[in-house]
This record gives C-alpha cells, structure tokens and sequence, in this order.
C-alpha cells in the first residue's frame, strides 16, 4: 500500500506558516521561543492564536492547512505584532523575575502571565521606568486571585496529620462501598459508542446522536468503570489489549491514597494516583483558580471522585472515557491494522490526520522496513509510541476530563463529547511531532561534523 502523501497543491500547514512568519520576526523572542527558535506550544496557544489570529474573527484562518491568501494575511498579521511580541518577552522576563523576588512559586508561570504580559505591551510598549511597580502589581494581583488555591495550600492542607488520618479513613470506607458487580455484557455500550463516533467523527459540524443520550442515560460509563473493578476483559473486541487501556499500571485500579507530594515528571498513571497528585495536577494546570472550589472543598469532593467508577463523578464524563476507549483502539497512524475492529468516520478523520505527519511516515517506514537504528534507538522509541497510541490517548483524555468534573462542566451532547476527543487527538499528535523535533535537534547537534565522518572514512580504508 503507497505511503499517505501530504495535501497537494499550494495549501501550506498553519502551523508552518505560523512558525515561518515567527522566525523571520528576529532576535528578541527568546523567552517566547524554544530552543530551535520556533514559538512554544503556550506561546500560540495562549497569545498568537486568540490575541493576534483571532480565528473566531478570521474563520479562513482556523484551518489545518491554508491556501496562499489566508497564508499569506496570517504571516503579515504575525509580522505587524512583531513589535508588541518584544514587548511581550520583556514584561514576560520582568514578570518572572518579579514572581522569583517575591517568592510565589504556584503555577506555571507562562499559563498564569502570557496573556498579561500581552496586555502590557499593548498598553504600555516595552517596559519602562514604572515597569518594576507594574509587574508588582500583576503578580501580586494573580496570586490574590487564586484565593488559596494553590499546590502550596494544598501541601500544608495535607501534611496536617489529624487531616491526613481522616482522609484516609475516608478513602477506605469509601472504597469498600463501591458495587463491584458490572453488568453481565459490555457489548451494548461498546456498540452504541461506535454509533456516536460514527455519527460525530469527520464533519465539520457533529451531528448529535441519539445513542450518546442513551448511553448516558443507561449509566454506560459507570458500567465500564465497575467492569474494570472487576477486571473484566475482552471488552474492546481485542483481547490483546487490556480493559483499563493503559489507565492503570495494575491489573485492578487500586485503592487511592492521601499521598504527599508530586512530581510533573513522574506521575502514575491516572487511576493510580494519589489524593494529592489527582489535585496537584488541576492546580498545576489551572489558569482560573478563582473558578476553582477552595481547597478543602477540593479535597472533600476528591475522596468520593476517587473511589467513584472511572475516577469521575458526572456520567457524561465517563461515557466520553468509553467512547474515547473505543476511538482509542482503533488508533492507527502507522496503517498496520486497515481490517482492525471498531472503525468509524471518527477512526477514519483521526487517524488520515496522523498519517499525514512526517514524522509519522518515517516511524512507518522503519516498521515495514526495519533496519539498525543508527540514533541509538531515540526515534524508534518514538515509533513504538505510534505502534501503542491508545496509552497516551487514554491518559490525555481522563486528565481533561478530570478538570472539566472538578469544575462541575459536563458535555452536554455528542457535539461536545467529539469536541473533547478530537481535541485530545490533536494534542497527543502534537505531542507526538514536537518529541520528534527534539530527538532530530539532539541527534543533529551531536553528529560529528562532515569533515571529521571523511577523515575516519578515509583513515578506515587506508
């Protein structure tokens, strides 16, 4: 079978355009700018796509690839900013020397001050003799505005050992009134969610299918959730795949703890975490704390979340982790398994999307081909990602779905179910491309120079 082509004709990606017009801006955007020089992922996610593209204004501009008008206007909007994204790093590098100063270590400084620092330079131009008082004041008023809300409170909230007791005679009373008896078949509910994605996946404007209200309805999502209580298996049609797909590293989800602490870096797989990690991530990741419960709160709700099917409370929720297991088993950018169960025009979109990446027709080739990996075996890592995505996919999901229950934000309707799994797909290929740039960035820095590959070429056959 030929290798998927990209988009013929003149119609470029947006995102290349974006980091085209983003380099030929110059020197200046370094704290905005990754170490190749190109914008980071917050960087158009938070400023150039909603401050300067504006897609809600510009829909032309909202595509994945654009054609050379729309291309062509995108690149000058990016270039008449030039001087106000300057602007932007200096306040940004004031800001977070301002934040070091005044010993605030909650958040991530680039979701917290990105957009503020836009508006700075907006309103102000580059920082000037005032600009000491006015980062001040923006620190200081973002962290007012968390209202207690941070991991700190969170750390201290926990660490007290009459609460920490408590909590975990909670969990366990909690975890000992699940019902751990599921329904007999899974089958109806794996069914109606190839509906749902059959009727969603693909289309510009989702159609709403009957048969997500139904689910929901039915307790469908629940029903997984106890299913995996009980280690049922074979529930995705593949018996090599586990139920849990990857969300958890144990054959059963375990009982949750108080815990601790967390690290970003190596956090357990998502019903495997702790009290502290499931709300250190939502604090982490959080750009309205205010929007937010206060902490105990956010604890008390946690402890029954926890212990509830699935680790979530609201049942539109957990029908969206079902329909996402079931989007997530048919997951295949590299075009091994085309006869493979469970495909649906959301299986078809997703997945002619991934083929497209360079990135994955690469990983491809050494599959069908599989040679020495001359990089030490970095990018055929990355390949194997490919060959398992439903791992990342699941993890990915159940984080973004774990904020919208702690913030009380069900999805509605099909509409809104897709909205979340087509997102979450983009975002793990994504993922997937800028770990690719980054091996390729490694493994080019560190090549020995051509001159030097002659010379031992040379000193090999004399």
């Amino acid at each position: 079978m030929p290798l998927p082509s990209q988009p013929t004709g003149a119609r470029r990606p947006r995102a290349m355009v974006i980091d085209g017009a983003w380099r030929a801006l110059g020197p200046g955007l370094e704290s905005l700018s990754g170490p190749g020089g190109a914008p980071l992922t917050r960087t158009v996610k938070l400023i150039v796509l909603p401050l300067i593209v504006r897609p809600a204004l510009h829909p032309d501009l909202a595509a994945d690839f654009l054609a050379p008008e729309p291309a062509a206007r995108l690149d000058a909007l990016i270039r008449e900013s030039g001087g106000r994204l300057v602007a932007t790093a200096q306040w940004f590098t004031l800001l977070k020397r301002t934040r070091r100063a005044l010993g605030v270590v909650a958040g991530n400084p680039q979701d917290l001050y990105f957009q503020r620092c836009f508006e700075l330079a907006a309103e102000h131009g580059e920082p000037g003799a005032d600009a000491g008082a006015l980062a001040r004041a923006v620190v200081e008023d973002v962290a007012d505005a968390d209202g207690g809300r941070t991991v700190d409170a969170l750390k201290r909230y926990l660490a007290d050992a009459t609460q920490h007791a408590r909590l975990e005679k909670e969990l366990g009373v909690a975890w000992e009134e699940r019902q751990l008896t599921p329904a007999a078949d899974t089958a109806v509910a794996v069914a109606l969610a190839g509906e749902v994605l059959e009727a969603c996946g693909g289309v510009e404007e989702p159609r709403n299918s009957p048969s997500y209200m139904s689910m929901v309805e039915a307790g469908l999502g629940e029903l997984l959730g106890r299913a995996l209580w009980a280690h049922a298996s074979g529930i995705w049609g593949r018996d090599d795949l586990p139920a849990h797909l990857g969300l958890t590293e144990r054959e059963l989800p375990p009982r949750p703890r108080v815990g601790r602490g967390a690290s970003t870096a190596t956090l357990p797989a998502p019903l495997d975490r702790t009290l502290y990690e499931r709300l250190f991530v939502v604090l982490q990741s959080s750009t309205r704390r205010d929007e937010l419960p206060t902490v105990p709160e956010l604890v008390g709700r946690e402890v029954g979340r926890s212990c509830a099917p699935l680790g979530l409370c609201d049942e539109t929720l957990r029908v969206a982790v079902l329909l996402g297991g079931q989007l997530a088993v048919g997951l295949d950018p590299l075009g091994i398994d085309e006869s493979g169960p469970g495909r649906t025009a959301a299986h078809r979109a997703v997945n002619s999307r991934w083929r497209r990446e360079a990135s994955v027709l690469r990983a491809r080739r050494m599959t069908v081909s599989p040679r020495p990996d001359p990089d030490g075996g970095v990018l055929e890592a990355l390949a194997q990602d490919l060959r398992t995505p439903w791992t990342a996919y699941m993890r990915r999901l159940w984080v973004r779905l774990h904020g919208r229950d702690v913030r009380d934000a069900p999805l509605a309707d099909a509409a809104s179910a897709w909205s979340v799994l087509d997102g979450v797909a983009r975002s793990v290929m994504m993922d997937h491309r800028a770990r690719v740039r980054s091996a390729l960035r490694t493994l080019t820095a560190s090549a020995p120079p051509p001159a030097a590959v002659a010379e031992a070429a040379e000193s090999r056959s004399a």
